[in-house]
């Protein structure tokens, strides 16, 4: 089973929460709220998605976080790298000095192709595309009534 950080998971949730409305400017707080996300975990957040660039942070009474780019522009892969890092689905194909197996592995020349593959299929999917209703809704065939009548006869 592949699994995102909690971290990770949570930094899509608070970026998705500025793509629905990209101009505004919100404190972490009200993210916090608005999410239902623990206020420090938000903060976090914000502050791994501001040093990725992804975020723009501005200080003041009236400061706050907004999305750096339109929603559009922002890869899912992007705000998953600003918070875990490189995507990699095995230990040894971002670290490659902790396994002990890593010079006789058959497996392991193959995990790169897999990474990228991964990294491809999340990069493809934008903060726009998360905010999208039915985006990712699968299509259901419309059945052609008089056709399948005709079969049965």
């Amino acid at each position: 089973m592949i699994i995102l950080s909690k971290l990770a998971d949570y930094g899509v949730i608070v970026a998705t929460h500025l793509a629905v409305a990209p101009e505004r400017q919100e404190n972490a707080a009200a993210i916090a709220a608005a999410t239902h996300l623990p206020p420090a975990t938000v903060a976090k957040v914000l502050k791994a998605l501001a040093h990725a660039g992804l975020a723009l942070a501005t200080r003041g009474a009236a400061g706050g976080y907004r999305l750096a780019r339109q929603p559009a522009e922002i890869s899912v892969a992007e705000v998953i790298a600003a918070i875990d890092g490189d995507i990699g689905l095995t230990q040894c194909s971002v670290h490659t000095g902790d396994c002990e197996r890593t010079t006789y592995c058959p497996t392991r020349p193959h995990w790169g192709a897999i990474n990228r593959a991964v990294g491809t299929a999340l990069s493809a999917i934008s903060l726009a595309d998360m905010i999208t209703p039915f985006t990712f809704a699968p299509t259901v065939a419309v059945r052609d009534n008089n056709r399948d009548r005709q079969a049965a006869q």
